[in-house]
């Protein structure tokens, strides 16, 4: 049977009362609702985010240049609440005017200054302590093209599959398989490009890497959007399998996973992190 038919009037107006998971929040304009100020420590870091795929890739990159011993990148990360619109105060619309996490302040300099957008966070930190992202020409070009190829696909994948498969009000045949397909199709692309190198970029652990990973590796282990990966037949894709494997053992990953993570069981979270001494206890 046919999924039924919308005809848009000649002049889109906002409903509210459109369902879904996020419609509490979901709204056509931008700014501030709340005049709240953030939470500020005193690391050289200030981050405000979730452990959704977009976080994770900052806090794992943090995480990764404090294993190697950069004491510089230490930082403080405090939960953002995006279900309950925490993303819209005026502290937070002020180092990020696109209200998404995850958003960082610099203040390891004379003067602080905002960095938003997960791509953009790791770039920054990956140039100002040298690491995760080759100065070779070719190989940086390798590199931050994959992590392009991510902020472009991540919209098909979350706001896209993630939406209509999980948190849609009602399922509809035409949206699930337009973006089931693009998922498939995205995933196809990493498993042959990892059928070649061991990491996307290449043979070296990268940028590309830690950008990719928080939204592949989820499909690979049945964590996300209701069971997708039976949905989607991920295990198909081998060499990613590979690659989830490989990264998911490295000890500053395990780590960045649970960094702001606010649900599952009680051991795996970290709603904030101040230290390497708050993974104390923890499971990760």
């Amino acid at each position: 049977m046919a999924d039924p038919t919308y005809t848009p009037p000649a002049v889109w107006t906002y409903d509210s009362e459109n369902g879904g998971r996020f419609a509490n929040i979901n709204r056509p304009t931008a700014g501030a609702r709340e005049d709240k100020d953030l939470p500020e420590g005193d690391n050289p870091f200030q981050l405000h985010s979730l452990a959704t795929p977009n976080g994770v890739k900052v806090t794992v990159m943090l995480e990764e240049l404090l294993e190697l011993g950069h004491t510089g990148a230490e930082y403080d990360a405090y939960t953002v609440n995006i279900g309950a619109g925490e993303q819209f105060t005026s502290g937070f619309v002020g180092i990020n005017p696109n209200s998404k996490i995850p958003a960082m302040i610099d203040k390891s300099g004379d003067k602080p200054f905002r960095i938003f957008e997960s791509a953009a966070i790791l770039i920054h930190l990956a140039e100002k302590f040298g690491e995760f992202l080759p100065t070779d020409p070719a190989a940086r070009a390798e590199a931050l093209s994959w992590v392009a190829w991510q902020v472009g696909t991540g919209p098909f994948i979350g706001g896209g599959f993630g939406h209509f498969y999980a948190y849609a009000p009602e399922k509809y045949e035409y949206p699930i398989n337009r973006y089931a397909m693009e998922v498939k199709r995205i995933f196809d692309v990493a498993d042959q490009q990892l059928g070649k190198t061991r990491f996307l970029a290449g043979d070296e652990y990268t940028i590309a890497d830690i950008a990719n990973y928080p939204w592949l590796a989820p499909f690979t282990y049945g964590a996300i959007y209701n069971d997708a990966k039976t949905f989607l037949s991920i295990d198909e894709y081998k060499n990613v399998g590979r690659w989830v494997q490989e990264i998911s053992a490295r000890p500053a990953v395990r780590r960045g996973r649970i960094v702001n993570k606010v649900w599952g069981e009680e051991n795996e979270q970290l709603p904030e992190r101040h230290s390497a001494a708050d993974f104390d206890g923890k499971k990760f």
